[in-house]
């Protein structure tokens, strides 16, 4: 079995120590109990994670884009309809307006409501993987017992969001992944795309230095 130091996680990212040692017995118990117990598993599990929550910093997602953000982001936002265009006026009227902002990009999808049921906000990216959708939340109910339906907020707090962060990895085949040294397929489940590839794999590679 792999475990982790605080050192080596203040190596990996060292923008955010005093958050590591809050976490780092939470993130072994999960690490242990969800078998990413290799030194590959351990080493993208840890890049990912890192990437998902800003090194543990960020545990709920901000969605505080500007209309260009918005529009770089996401299809639906740009005047093109491709992204990278101009905002239209949907991002113009949504501009730095975090809840709005996920409840228009989350609603109908994962089990959210519509947009004024209010569970894209409720059920942004929480915990260090970024799990997003009131399905997605349920399904992590009923797994860990963790009841982030009624209090999302659990799932930012160093147990629970560990355990989440490690059941969503095993839960979707990732152990496996890393086992065929496939790393941007791990970002494509978890990410469903490729979003910050540059910035995982620099993390990843800088985790395999760490982590021997």
């Amino acid at each position: 079995m792999i475990t982790v130091t605080l050192a080596q996680l203040q190596r990996i990212e060292p923008r955010s120590p005093a958050k590591f040692a809050l976490w780092v017995d939470p993130l072994n118990a999960a690490m242990l109990e969800f078998q990413i117990n290799t030194e590959q598993r351990v080493e993208m599990f840890l890049a990912q994670i890192m990437h998902e929550s800003t090194g543990l910093s960020a545990l709920s997602e901000n969605l505080n884009y500007s209309a260009q953000g918005l529009a770089n982001t996401w299809d639906r936002y740009s005047a093109t309809g491709k992204r990278g265009g101009p905002p239209n006026t949907l991002a113009l009227t949504l501009a730095r307006n975090p809840q709005a902002i996920a409840n228009s990009v989350y609603a109908n999808r994962n089990g959210n409501g519509s947009e004024v049921s209010g569970d894209g906000w409720l059920y942004r990216g929480r915990c260090p993987i970024g799990l997003t959708g009131k399905a997605n939340y349920a399904d992590a109910l009923m797994a860990l017992d963790i009841d982030c339906i009624e209090h999302p907020e659990l799932l930012e707090q160093p147990i629970d969001g560990a355990r989440v962060a490690a059941w969503f990895w095993k839960s979707h085949g990732l152990n496996e992944v890393a086992d065929t040294g496939n790393f941007d397929r791990t970002t494509k489940v978890i990410n469903g795309g490729d979003i910050g590839g540059k910035e995982r794999i620099g993390l990843w590679t800088l985790t395999k230095e760490v982590i021997v």
